[in-house]
């Protein structure tokens, strides 16, 4: 029996396919379609998901290929436009350009260095599963094969969502939109973004939406279909139908755009339909549902995704970790806990950013829509026992600058220790470096304000320039990350009995020692 086949080759599911192979569980994906999609569905990459891509190894892959999404120009009909930058100078990333075709293209090439290849022209065809294992059917196959587990990263029509009987419950919204791929003669500045909106009272609004490719002056457009054309069958591009032609999207440029540029070098275009929809559960037995397989919902703040690709790195740590005997199966139950909510955060923020376009004027950059304030406060696998500032248990641990190691001639930052498939016990100031705790599967970093050599199986930095206590805080504190960046546990110190008991619930870690004893202070 094979461990794990993901279901769909886009960037969900091949961030899917190369997380379980990072973390030592080499597993099959298969995709439907016999090639690769040419069109640029998604293309804005949100600052957490640079932060996955950090971790991962190929940030700087995806950054080269792309631009920096640098504001947006803003066009009403009877105001000047209005020009708002983005300043996202205070974290890790800013917000990424990439053609959706090339972030698919750079995690294939990623996939491959683990090994792996995607078997393109084979559909799930059946799906059965019982306490022990999933049975499928692949289209080609002579035979059924039998999984461990399946994920279902297929989109919004998941063969697996469907076999499994999830309700996909939700609604479409009406309109029909047109996309394309042109070349279009303005000024806008490069990575700049551009949207003419006309509202209407009591209907949709007038819309002609030019997000920047990295190619210098060509744009991916979007506006709605004019009436009488565009009755698709659900969710995403409309295959059967043709897209629209260069004049057609011209016309809509021309009515909303007062200088008229002219469009022009069309590679390609499509019609393509939204709708708000969220699955019932993420998980039945063994078979898990990822990405659009899970939510949909429209495009406003490039969320969709990115949503996705956070949904792949949620998972595949824990079930990795459950597949490998290094964590008890039920972690695999946060998975859904943690990230529904999100789904349905999502679902409604986009929605009602949708109905409200162009009221209001221009709206300032949303810090929600960098991801960064996703949070799992109210999982029931984290756990905070306070005695420390900094980021409370279930938030992001954020990065920090600044900091020194003995031997190494350069500044070091918190992502580049919190880098790699373990957990990561982060303590500030310690009392005593040489009781710290040593266990194999966990990593321990310490920060402390002066220089110290590193000890054997701890890693010691001196916050040189007060960042770490900045953003930390600065007293004295312990946090346990979790491999996919999230603070398990947060505490006053490494000796805390909260620590012991996360270490072997989440992760399956037994046999802490350090110098002292651990204590328990919930109750005191």
């Amino acid at each position: 029996m094979s461990d794990v086949l993901v279901v769909g080759a886009g960037p969900v599911g091949l961030t899917m396919a190369c997380e379980l192979a990072r973390h030592g569980i080499v597993c099959r994906i298969v995709d439907k379609a016999a090639e690769p999609l040419r069109f640029c569905r998604a293309i804005g990459v949100t600052p957490r998901t640079l932060e996955v891509w950090e971790d991962m190894g190929i940030a700087q892959e995806m950054i080269d290929a792309g631009l920096w999404i640098t504001g947006q120009r803003l066009i009403i009909p009877g105001r000047p436009p209005v020009d708002t930058t983005r300043d996202l100078s205070d974290l890790p990333f800013a917000t990424l350009g990439l053609p959706q075709y090339e972030t698919e293209r750079l995690l294939t090439r990623h996939l491959a260095r683990h090994g792996i290849a995607i078997e393109r022209g084979v559909a799930l065809e059946t799906l059965e599963q019982d306490p022990d294992g999933v049975t499928v059917r692949l289209s080609g196959a002579a035979a059924p094969e039998r999984f461990r587990y399946v994920i279902g990263c297929d989109g919004a029509h998941s063969a697996v969502r469907r076999a499994l009987g999830i309700a996909f419950e939700g609604e479409a919204m009406p309109m029909t939109f047109m996309l394309g791929d042109i070349h279009m003669a303005t000024d806008l500045p490069y990575g700049m973004a551009l949207m003419a909106i006309r509202p209407h009272e009591d209907a949709a609004p007038d819309l002609f939406v030019a997000i920047p490719l990295p190619e210098p002056g060509r744009f991916r457009v979007s506006m709605l279909a004019p009436d009488g054309i565009g009755e698709g069958t659900g969710h995403g591009l409309q295959s059967e139908m043709a897209g629209p032609d260069l004049a057609a999207l011209q016309a809509v440029a021309d009515d909303l755009l007062p200088d008229r540029p002219v469009l022009s070098e069309l590679r390609w275009s499509s019609m393509f339909r939204i709708s708000m929809r969220l699955a019932a559960k993420y998980r039945e037995g063994r078979v898990f549902i990822a990405g659009d397989a899970a939510h949909i919902h429209p495009p406003t703040g490039g969320q969709g995704m990115n949503t996705g690709i956070q949904d792949a790195y949620n998972l595949a740590w824990k079930l990795a970790a459950v597949t490998a005997g290094r964590a008890p199966p039920a972690l695999l139950d946060s998975y859904e806990a943690e990230r529904r909510p999100v789904g349905e955060d999502v679902v409604a923020r986009t929605l009602a950013a949708s109905m409200n376009l162009g009221r209001g004027g221009p709206k300032p950059d949303r810090l929600e829509d960098t991801q960064l304030l996703v949070n799992y406060r109210g999982s029931a696998w984290v756990r905070d026992d306070g005695g420390a500032d900094g980021p409370p248990a279930g938030d992001r641990a954020p990065d920090a600058g600044g900091l020194r190691r003995h031997g190494v001639g350069f500044p070091l930052r918190v992502f580049e220790m919190l880098r790699g498939t373990e957990p990561v016990l982060l303590l500030h100031r310690p009392a005593d470096s040489d009781a710290l705790p040593r266990v194999a599967g966990l990593r321990v970093v310490a920060v402390t304000e002066a220089p110290e050599a590193d000890r054997y199986g701890v890693t010691l930095l001196q916050d040189a320039t007060g960042d770490f206590a900045a953003v930390y805080g600065a007293a004295a504190g312990a946090w346990l990350v979790r491999p996919d960046g999230y603070v398990a546990w947060r505490g006053p110190s490494a000796d805390h009995a909260g620590l012991h008991d996360v270490l072997a619930r989440v992760f399956g870690i037994g046999g802490l020692t350090s110098g002292q004893g651990a204590t328990d202070t919930r109750d005191n």
